[in-house]
């Protein structure tokens, strides 16, 4: 029997999703799920390709109760922006987790790789950075340092953003754009040690793999999420500093173990605490996050599978009449 098969695009998803506080509670919801012990998440499977500076990452999940489940494809090519095109892109398939059979595609070019993402740092300041939040900080220049600081900013309203990366002039234009964006005080600083110790709340959103983060730059009153390390052999923080922190907390430990920052601590025998904390157990009280304003947590987003079946259903009930039907 033939089936109705919605395709939409880019243009059309950004109308119909944004990153606001609705996003960031579907995304916080796909965490909470993930705490239970019940989602069906596969290991991530991950090809990385050095001969063209390029990854590619294919994660998904079935969360109970949820009438679909996405698997999302997501490139990623560093040199693209040499050729004027962007680093990421990609897209999602929602199959119905009754039939199995695909109810939409969504071409989206990694937007909705782009909105989960960042409104999982959201859910990761909104339970782990400190209640009050003056300053905050962004290491890196891309569209995810962007996103994730209009993210964070929903949910800890600070007043001033210090950017930073290694090439000046993208950090001075990635500070402009954020100081339009959010109408707050924004500067451009020229090294990292300073942005972290003038910050309660940092986030790294690059693909390093060597810490740009030392261990000697912790301070109380700090949180730090760590979203760039996604694919084994990167890491953006010192391994020492997950342990010096009162908190380190994974989105998911499977994932981290292998790809995350966690990774880097395991393979020099500095990570001996035992299992860490998930964010969804921080979220339903089954793990300790933040106890007090001069805590100092970190938080290791590796991203993962839920989130997106999560982003894709949310996307899915909001369409209305856009994108195309065709009958397979």
């Amino acid at each position: 029997m033939a089936h109705d098969i919605r395709i939409v695009t880019e243009a059309q998803l950004r109308q119909v999703v944004e990153l606001d506080l609705t996003a960031i509670d579907v995304v916080e919801k796909a965490f909470a799920a993930l705490a239970s012990g019940r989602v069906v998440m596969p290991p991530i499977l991950s090809m990385d390709l050095p001969d063209a500076n390029g990854e590619v990452d294919v994660k998904t999940a079935y969360i109970p109760g949820f009438e679909g489940f996405a698997i999302k494809v997501s490139p990623g090519f560093f040199d693209n922006p040499k050729l004027g095109l962007p680093s990421l892109n990609g897209l999602m398939i929602l199959f119905s987790a009754k039939t199995g059979l695909v109810q939409a595609v969504f071409l989206d070019n990694g937007y909705l790789t782009d909105i989960r993402t960042a409104a999982a740092g959201a859910v990761a300041a909104r339970h782990l950075a400190p209640p009050h939040v003056e300053t905050a900080g962004v290491i890196g220049t891309g569209v995810q340092a962007r996103l994730q600081m209009q993210a964070a900013h929903l949910v800890r309203p600070f007043k001033r953003l210090l950017v930073w990366g290694r090439d000046a002039a993208k950090a001075a234009v990635c500070a402009d754009d954020l100081r339009l964006d959010l109408g707050i005080e924004v500067d451009a600083v020229s090294n990292p040690e300073r942005l972290v110790a003038e910050s309660q709340l940092v986030v790294t959103t690059t693909p390093a793999r060597a810490p740009v983060i030392k261990a000697d730059w912790l301070h109380p009153g700090l949180h730090i999420t760590a979203m760039g390390s996604d694919q084994a052999g990167k890491c953006e923080i010192d391994p020492r500093a997950l342990v010096l922190a009162d908190a380190y907390i994974c989105d998911s430990v499977a994932q981290c173990e292998v790809s995350g920052e966690l990774e880097a601590a395991l393979a020099v025998n500095l990570w001996t605490r035992g299992t860490p904390g998930e964010l969804g157990q921080v979220i339903n009280g089954s793990a300790l996050g933040r106890r007090t304003a001069d805590d100092i947590t970190i938080c290791d987003l590796t991203g993962t599978g839920a989130q997106d079946t999560a982003i894709a259903s949310h996307v899915f009930a909001r369409l209305g009449d856009a994108g195309t039907s065709v009958t397979s």
